[in-house]
């Protein structure tokens, strides 16, 4: 549920902080005070589409901060995929700035508009009037029936995963390796030259790398025996290095049995001049091994000609060159044994097909079974909701889906709201009014645990009982889900858990918006303005009768 948002800079709102709380809260106002800003708020929240409009007037930014808490395992699931750490706790900070740039941060991590979606999916649901007309779209009509149903038509949905998978896979075979024979031909020499180019040359790991060695050995091989004769005249040539030591050393020995001091130095002495005398010797074997032959030269110039060729066209190293080499044989035994692959794949394709149609028809047959129970249910709501003679059905026909987890029915949603008028497709006779209160009955038969459902002024279009039972409904819902709705009636003010005044005042130059948590006074006096006032002290008693009502209704319920 959210337990905090606080808004910066959107449309009238300066800065607001507000703490929300479980259970049915309203927020209420005049009429153009910004009430549909914390909605709009929360929608930016949650990831909806924002432009610069949004942003207030003279400033250079936007941006919320909205707190969830008791998150919902989905939501623990996509926290996890997307590596998100949390404390229980989600923490949505969304920036839009007047240039058009925009930062996302979910718990201090900076994330993408998708990945925000992904996240904030099962957390809140906010219904206003484009919201419910969304529900006029068959598919999203079939999602509800199917959202009715529950798991035992989400079980059936898994279960067609890895049939779905198989016909995909066979599929992507027969196109690979179809076409007509003249193709598979021109394939198959294509295939066959590739496959003999790569044996021919015969590669081993670690090869370009030696040559690439000798390569250079082979273009300084001057510079080489020049540096290797220097280094071996230096200590071997008379007056060289190796003499001039012998010397000192033959002088040292003299010297030696009068202090121990002496005696170490002509010891390092005498192992600098056997290192010496072995760096001669080296170089020396170095320089008689240097070999030039102009015909090895050309050979290992030639291989990393080949070497090189080979990796462009078939990887950019050994390793990859070897991976083309693999797949290339498998494609040329699969072209080759086509007709026997053919057979394979067809057959996998019909049992996967036949045993998806068995599911489909088991799904079918649940969402017919369901739809009735739904329909019942829906039309019993609505009719509490004020509309006695309102009727609703679900009908649940064949369409051609292939390959779709979700089967292949399809769902229509009729509607008549007067006695004696007949069933119609939803969409062309629904009011606005009727689609807030279908709205309200179709989360109360539908809704799981857990969440926020959001209403932006699902009150519209009713008034008198019919508005107490809709506040009466709302109590229902929200003890399952957390409920935020705008309203302009008393009857719902009088039955919120929590109540927020939303008032809007100039300061100086500027109009802003401000949210006020109402004490038990304070939700008097908005009822009272609610009902128009009137005889201060019977406006008063009236709207202390009301909430005494109220939580009558809630303790008793």
């Amino acid at each position: 549920m959210i337990k905090s948002i606080r808004i910066q800079n959107i449309a009238l709102i300066e800065l607001a902080e507000i703490d929300f709380f479980s259970g049915l809260s309203v927020l209420s106002g005049e009429t153009g005070a910004g009430k549909t800003v914390i909605i709009n708020a929360i929608n930016f929240s949650l990831g909806a589409k924002a432009d610069k409009t949004l942003i207030r007037y003279g400033e250079s930014f936007c941006q919320t901060e909205i707190c969830f808490c008791e998150l919902a395992g989905d939501v623990l699931d996509v926290l996890a995929d997307l590596g998100i750490e949390h404390d229980g706790e989600v923490i949505i900070k969304r920036k839009l700035t007047i240039e058009g740039r925009s930062d996302i941060r979910v718990n201090g991590t900076q994330v993408t508009l998708g990945m925000l979606k992904r996240i904030t999916l099962s957390l809140c649901d906010i219904y206003g009037q484009s919201e419910h007309y969304s529900l006029l779209s068959a598919n999203n009509q079939l999602k509800v029936l199917d959202g009715f149903i529950g798991k035992p038509l989400s079980d059936l949905k898994e279960k067609t995963l890895p049939y779905i998978e198989k016909v995909k896979s066979a599929r992507k075979i027969l196109d690979e390796n179809g076409g007509d024979e003249r193709s598979r031909a021109v394939r198959l020499d294509v295939l066959s030259y590739q496959i003999s180019e790569i044996e021919k040359a015969e590669l081993y790991d670690g090869e370009e790398d030696e040559l690439i060695e000798k390569k250079k050995l082979f273009s300084n091989v001057q510079k080489i025996g020049e540096s290797l004769s220097l280094t071996n005249s230096a200590i071997v040539d008379d007056g060289g290095v190796s003499d001039i030591l012998s010397t000192v050393l033959s002088k040292l020995s003299q010297i030696t049995e009068y202090k121990s001091d002496y005696e170490e130095l002509y010891d390092r002495l005498y192992s600098l001049k056997a290192e010496v005398d072995d760096i001669s010797y080296t170089a020396d074997n170095l320089l008689s091994d240097i070999d030039f032959d102009e015909a090895e030269k050309l050979r290992v110039e030639e291989r990393l000609d080949l070497i090189k060729s080979l990796k462009r066209k078939y990887g950019s190293t050994y390793s990859e060159i070897m991976e083309f080499y693999q797949k290339s044989q498998e494609e040329y035994e699969n072209l080759q044994n086509f007709e026997t692959l053919s057979k394979e794949c067809e057959e996998t394709i019909s049992a996967s097909v036949k045993a998806l149609d068995s599911i489909y028809n088991e799904m079918h047959e649940l969402r017919v079974k369901f739809a009735k129970e739904f329909s019942i249910a829906v039309e019993a709501e609505l009719s509490t909701l004020g509309m006695k003679s309102a009727k609703f059905d679900v009908s649940v026909t064949r369409c051609d889906k292939e390959l779709s987890s979700i089967g292949n029915s399809e769902v229509e949603f009729t509607f008549s709201a007067n006695k004696g008028e007949p069933l119609k497709n939803m969409s062309k006779i629904i009011s606005g009014g009727e689609m807030s209160r279908f709205m309200l009955a179709l989360k109360i038969v539908a809704t799981d645990n857990g969440g926020t459902y959001v209403f932006d002024e699902i009150d519209a279009g009713i008034s008198g009982e019919v508005a107490k039972i809709v506040a009466q409904k709302f109590i229902e819902l929200s003890k399952k889900v957390q409920i935020i709705t705008i309203s302009h009636l008393p009857q719902i003010v009088s039955y919120a858990d929590n109540n927020y005044l939303i008032k809007k005042t100039e300061v100086g130059d500027k109009t802003n918006t401000f949210v006020r948590r109402l004490d038990e006074n304070g939700k008097i006096a908005e009822i009272v303005r609610l009902t128009g006032g009137g005889d201060e002290g019977v406006a008063r008693l009236n709207a202390i009768s009301a909430i005494n009502t109220a939580n009558e209704y809630k303790k008793a319920n």
